[in-house]
This record gives C-alpha cells, structure tokens and sequence, in this order.
C-alpha cells in the first residue's frame, strides 16, 4: 500500500525554497538552465520535484 504524505501549503512551499536554496539558484536560474538542457542529474531532480510541487500548489486554490 503507498505512502501518502500529508503536508500544508507552508510545508510545501518551505521544502520548494529549501530545495532551491541547496542548489544556490533561484527558480528562475533553474527553470533557464533546465531549458537548456544545462542541469546536473542532481539539479535535475530537483527541478522535477519542484515542478511536481509546484504542481500540487496549483491545485490547492
């Protein structure tokens, strides 16, 4: 049986900025070098996850 993960809008937008913080970039130096195909496999990942979270917050209206 999966595991659901139950987190508040402030959680999620906390693990976001936390994720941004340990790879030194800002969102938008992400989102440019993932345009570019310019990401690490780590900061790859981690764009992948901030898109899925970003994702999730979407659908919190």
């Amino acid at each position: 049986m999966p595991t659901v993960i139950h987190r508040t809008r402030e959680e999620v937008l906390a693990q976001r900025q936390q994720l941004l913080d340990e790879q030194h970039m800002t969102y938008e130096e992400l989102r440019d070098r993932a345009a570019v195909y310019s990401l690490s496999m780590e900061q790859l990942m981690v764009w992948h996850t901030i898109e899925g979270l970003d994702y999730l917050l979407e659908g919190d209206c």
